[in-house]
C-alpha cells in the first residue's frame, strides 16, 4: 500500500546570506550559490523527521533513500532509519569521477596557471590543465568555503550504498570502471535520463548540431553525423525494455532493486 506523506519546512534564506524567498540556484551570483548549498545542511534534520514518519506509517522503514551526491548527510540519516542510501549523480561517469576527485583532492594546490596534474581515480597517461578549471575550483585551498561543504558531502556519499549514474555501459565502459575503482562501491549506470521522445527523433540536437556544422565545414560534419547516430542508437540500446531484450540500464535498475531488496531484508531480519 503506498503511503503519501509530506512535511512543511519554513525556510529563511535570509538567515543564510541569501536573498529573500531564495528557493533554488536560479539568478543566484556564484557566491550565493555557494550559500545556498550550505543552507542545505539545515535540511538534514526535518528530512530525518519525514522519513522517520513514513516509517512508522508503514511500520518498516523505507527500502532506501536516493540523495544527490551533495548531501552525503543522507547516509547517516539513512543508517540512524535501518535502511540504506543510495547516492546519485546527473551527471556521466567521466565528469562525476573527475569533479569528485578534484574536490576530495584538489591535486592542483601549489601550481602555476600553466601547469597540468594527474587526477586520482584516472589513469596516470590521464592530464589535467589547471586553466581548464573554473576559478572557483582553482582557487580553492580546502580552507574556503566550497570545500568546507563539497569535501564532506562527497565524502559521506562514498560510504552510502551504491551510486546511481546517468549514463549508460555501452557509452562510457572505461569511465564507469574507474568510478567504480574510486569509490569503491557498486555504480549502476540508469540513464539516459532524457525524455523518451528525446531518443525515439531522429531530429535529435545531436543530429541538429552536426548538420549544423556540415554547412560550415565541409565534409566535418558527415563525419559527425555519423557519430552522433552512433552514441544515439548507443543510448537506445542501453534503455530497450522489450520483454527479455532488455538493455544494460533496464538490467542495471532491475539489479539494483533486488540488492536492495536482500539488503533490506538482511537489515530487517528477514528471511
Amino acid at each position: 500500500m503506498a503511503i503519501s506523506t509530506s512535511l512543511s519546512y519554513l525556510f529563511c534564506s535570509t538567515d543564510y546570506g541569501l536573498p529573500p524567498n531564495t528557493e533554488n540556484s536560479e539568478n543566484l551570483s556564484l557566491d550565493s550559490i555557494g550559500k545556498l548549498f550550505s543552507a542545505s545542511l539545515s535540511l538534514r534534520k526535518p528530512f530525518h523527521s519525514l522519513v522517520s514518519d513514513i516509517a512508522a506509517k508503514q511500520g518498516h522503514p523505507p527500502l532506501c533513500i536516493i540523495s544527490d551526491v551533495f548531501l552525503g548527510w543522507a547516509t547517516e540519516v539513512a543508517t540512524s532509519l535501518g535502511t540504506v542510501n543510495v547516492t546519485f549523480s546527473t551527471g556521466g561517469a567521466y565528469g562525476t569521477l573527475a569533479y569528485s576527485s578534484l574536490w576530495l583532492n584538489l591535486p592542483h594546490r601549489g601550481r602555476s596557471d600553466s601547469d597540468e596534474f594527474h587526477l586520482p581515480g584516472f589513469p596516470d597517461s590521464c592530464r589535467f590543465h589547471i586553466n581548464q578549471l573554473h576559478h572557483f575550483l582553482r582557487n580553492a585551498d580546502g580552507t574556503d568555503s566550497w570545500s568546507k561543504f563539497f569535501q564532506p558531502q562527497i565524502s559521506l556519499s562514498m560510504q552510502s550504498f551504491g551510486w546511481l549514474c546517468n549514463t549508460a555501459e555501452e557509452f562510457e565502459p572505461a569511465g564507469l570502471e574507474w568510478l567504480r575503482n574510486f569509490v569503491k562501491l557498486p555504480v549502476w549506470a540508469i540513464g539516459p535520463l532524457v525524455p523518451p521522445i528525446v531518443l525515439k527523433n531522429d531530429y535529435s540536437s545531436l543530429s541538429v548540431a552536426a548538420s549544423g556544422i556540415s554547412t560550415r565545414r565541409a565534409g566535418k560534419g558527415g563525419d559527425m553525423r555519423s557519430k552522433a547516430m552512433v552514441i544515439k542508437e548507443q543510448l537506445r540500446a542501453s534503455v530497450r525494455d522489450e520483454g527479455e531484450d532488455k538493455g544494460s540500464s533496464v538490467k542495471a535498475l532491475d539489479d539494483l532493486i533486488k540488492t536492495l531488496q536482500s539488503k533490506w531484508e538482511m537489515i530487517n531480519g528477514i528471511s
